[in-house]
């Protein structure tokens, strides 16, 4: 147990928990009783199943691992197996039963305890909360002590998953079934769901979510492209708590609703809203004006969205979520090419809500378009334009003048921007910070100079890909010794 206690500590944060897929190689579920004095692996089930209340833990099958695993004969002696096939093995979930409840053999009366045995509950669980899920279950088969301990209610605010070989559905369904030994039925505790990349993840994992964790105020399952939308419907219709929503990469999700039967169930004064302020979209392909309109109106309370490279959305998406969630602060249409200065000029309607937004690479937007909402949004403090080929020196002046509280401004591949739209920048955005003027062909050492001597709080400058003298960026160097200098040059060090 010394041995890995150095790992454990170094583990994520408290409450936030992970189950990998490399827990265990061991296939052998059967009781086996080693001899006195044998160390056994950390990986290998020495409990036997009992009526006592079940601890989850996940197994690798070693016949399909290509990692060599030591394991228990059945007569008690160690051994060492390995298999030659490379073919990656499928993970699952098991039931192990509370250490200690079982007959044990007759041992000696001397008892040599572990230093850490010397703890109290309230040091352990220090410990504990520490460790990732995993981890946690794998504690929980040292002794009866260390059982109680690890499912103290405390330390399960989250639970993390991941592994693209995970049989995740089934993991849920083990862990959201011991946490509600307390509380039939339901997981009062569970908050906090992250299943990032678990590609094996279903709608019915997300149903048991659902109908165990009314609680529920985080979900994670970017990159899950097996969930449907009846199984993101059911979650937000059952976990009114919901805030945070991460679904990128989840292409099948083409809207967020409420069920129908939640609907019926909601009064008139109520309304049919949903309290998610973070959603994020990226990747959702199959994303249209329609279903994000759907989103819209269901979801006024949006603070932050993100939907890159939903490429079926057009300057109609725009003007229903202006009209419908007025508190948006953080918007991202990365990569939407149907997006166009009229879609900017419904963003603008947002006005001083509007903190930070990214239109890279949608190449329908001018300085139109900037214009709006340079002014009708003065609090903006962060613009990614980079790829708007139609920007200019004329739109970055009326960004400058119009939005002097700038910190951050993404303007890389815009051949029309040059020093003299710089000089603007440097004499109303003096705050400025993070500057890309990556492959701006028209940018030399004249608008770099004016951006060094008056924004001396600058951190980051990319520069790769312009044509700037080395005496430029010594310039730039020599008046802002905090900045980060990102370039090209082979002359510049």
């Amino acid at each position: 147990m010394g041995a890995n206690n150095g790992k454990l500590y170094g583990s994520e944060g408290k409450g936030s928990s992970s189950i990998s897929s490399d827990i265990s190689s061991s296939t052998d579920h059967t009781p086996t009783k080693a001899p006195k004095n044998v160390a056994t692996t950390e990986g290998l089930d020495s409990s036997t199943r009992t009526l006592s209340t079940p601890s989850p833990g996940l197994i690798l099958p070693s016949k399909s691992s290509s990692l060599s695993s030591p394991a228990l004969s059945s007569n008690g002696h160690e051994t060492n197996s390995s298999s030659s096939s490379s073919a990656p093995a499928e993970t699952v979930a098991v039931v192990h039963s509370q250490p200690g409840t079982h007959t044990r053999s007759r041992q000696s009366k001397t008892h040599h305890h572990a230093p850490i045995d010397l703890l109290p509950d309230h040091a352990l669980l220090q410990i504990f909360s520490h460790l990732p899920t995993n981890q946690l279950c794998r504690c929980a088969r040292v002794c009866r002590r260390w059982y109680n301990l690890a499912w103290d209610p405390r330390l399960w605010s989250t639970v993390r998953l991941t592994g693209e070989l995970l049989h995740v559905d089934r993991a849920i369904r083990v862990l959201t079934h011991r946490l509600c030994q307390d509380t039939p039925n339901v997981c009062l505790t569970l908050e906090t769901v992250i299943a990032n990349g678990c590609k094996r993840l279903t709608d019915r994992g997300l149903h048991v979510v659902a109908q165990c964790c009314p609680e529920l105020r985080r979900l994670e399952v970017a990159g899950c492209y097996n969930i449907s939308n009846e199984a993101v419907f059911e979650v937000v219709s059952c976990c009114p708590s919901l805030e945070h929503l991460n679904l990128s990469g989840c292409s099948k999700v083409t809207c967020i609703s409420l069920t129908q039967e939640a609907s019926l169930q909601l009064s008139p004064l109520h309304g049919q809203q949903i309290s998610i302020h973070y959603l994020d979209m990226t990747d959702c392909f199959s994303l249209e004006d329609e279903g994000l309109r759907t989103i819209a109106s269901h979801c006024p309370r949006l603070t932050h969205l993100y939907l890159r490279r939903c490429t079926r959305l057009t300057d109609e998406a725009l003007r229903h979520l202006a009209l419908h969630c007025p508190s948006i602060r953080e918007l991202s249409l990365s990569d939407c090419r149907l997006v166009g200065d009229f879609g900017l000029r419904e963003v603008a309607r947002l006005e001083g809500c509007l903190r930070y937004l990214s239109v890279a690479h949608c190449t329908r937007i001018t300085d139109v378009g900037i214009r709006y909402v340079a002014r009708y949004c003065p609090r903006l403090r962060y613009l990614n334009a980079r790829g708007c080929e139609g920007l200019t020196d004329h739109g970055l002046g009326h960004l400058a003048r119009s939005c002097p509280k700038l910190k951050s401004l993404d303007v890389g591949k815009c051949p029309l921007v040059s020093d003299s739209g710089l000089e603007q920048l440097a004499m109303y955005c003096q705050g400025l910070r993070r500057v890309s003027l990556r492959a701006c062909e028209s940018v030399t050492g004249r608008g770099l100079k004016a951006l060094a001597a008056n924004c001396c709080e600058l951190q980051l400058l990319n520069v790769q890909d312009c044509e700037v003298s080395p005496e430029a960026l010594r310039f730039v160097r020599r008046h802002c010794r905090r900045c980060v200098i990102e370039h090209t040059n082979p002359a510049f060090y």
